[in-house]
């Protein structure tokens, strides 16, 4: 018997849509492009930044620290899920400029313990991963044996107010909530549906410009879901994203190679990411012409 097709898999119309994108080439006064990103008053080599993960010791022991020990090494971001205190503490000492993004937790003490020690270990930022407020399809308010509740936009500016790093909000997937967030003094947000949070999700660069005239470069927007390559990374910043995550798409090099996967990777996406800007005449990744993709 053929295997079922879910029309509604999320992951699988992202990837779609991604591919659905084209590239228009330029190459008349075109330079050797730098792909170098600033971000909270710090530079980085590359806007590939790795997602935030969670419990990658089932990928590769002390997976967390070996993929911050990757990023360290590549010259990116570090960010981070679902953890323990000391997995933090371990990720941050590696050195790798870290953002740790908090659940929305039932109990907004345990948020506000959790925005102190994110302060504490030397985070580059921090954040909320709202799309997480149902756990999943069949979980409802707990993740992994955590109550969760959704949060209101009162709720999230004590949350900004209470952290002296900036404040992002994970899980953006329409202008209203962007609206919202910029209402509450966010300092980020990353448009995202959670790799298939709920079926049908829009795809994250379909709905991406018309964020992106929302936020009007007010602060950084970040991307994730689908981004395994580096054209999907010029995909995504030619479109007004920031800079980008990639999470699934490097789990294979960290379980074979550990931290020097992670680099590899990185690396990898990072050359395919500058030479797709030097052959459509992109500067830095703040000249990148939305002109140049088309839509098949």
């Amino acid at each position: 018997m053929a295997e079922t097709v879910n029309a509604g898999d999320s992951e699988k119309i992202t990837r779609d849509y991604l591919d659905s994108l084209l590239v228009e080439m330029r190459h008349i006064d075109s330079v050797e492009p730098s792909t170098e990103l600033e971000l909270y008053g710090e530079k980085f080599a590359t806007p590939v930044m790795l997602a935030a993960l969670s419990h990658l010791n089932k990928t590769r022991p002390d997976g967390m620290v070996e993929a911050a020990k990757g990023m360290l090494a590549a010259g990116g971001v570090m960010w981070c899920g679902m953890g323990e205190d000391a997995e933090l503490e371990a990720i941050t000492s590696t050195g790798a400029r870290t953002i740790k993004i908090i659940k929305p937790h039932a109990d907004n003490k345990e948020i506000f313990r959790k925005i102190e020690h994110a302060q504490k270990c030397g985070c580059l930022a921090l954040g909320m991963d709202i799309d997480h407020a149902f756990g999943g399809k069949n979980s409802w308010f707990d993740v992994l044996g955590s109550p969760m509740l959704p949060k209101t936009l009162d709720e999230i500016k004590s949350f900004v107010k209470a952290s002296s790093l900036p404040f992002i909000i994970k899980g953006v997937l329409s202008t209203q909530d962007a609206r919202k967030c910029i209402d509450a003094g966010v300092k980020g947000i990353v448009v995202s549906h959670h790799h298939g949070m709920v079926d049908y999700a829009l795809p994250p660069l379909q709905i991406l410009p018309d964020i992106v005239k929302v936020i009007n470069k007010q602060i950084p927007v970040f991307v994730d879901c689908g981004i395994n390559r580096g054209m999907d990374a010029f995909k995504a910043i030619a479109l007004g994203a920031t800079a980008v995550s990639v999470g699934r798409g490097i789990m294979e090099d960290l379980k074979a190679e550990g931290a020097g996967g992670v680099q590899k990777k990185i690396l990898k996406m990072t050359d395919e990411l500058k030479w797709a800007m030097a052959v459509t005449c992109s500067k830095d990744i703040n000249h990148i012409d939305p002109a140049v993709i088309w839509k098949k």
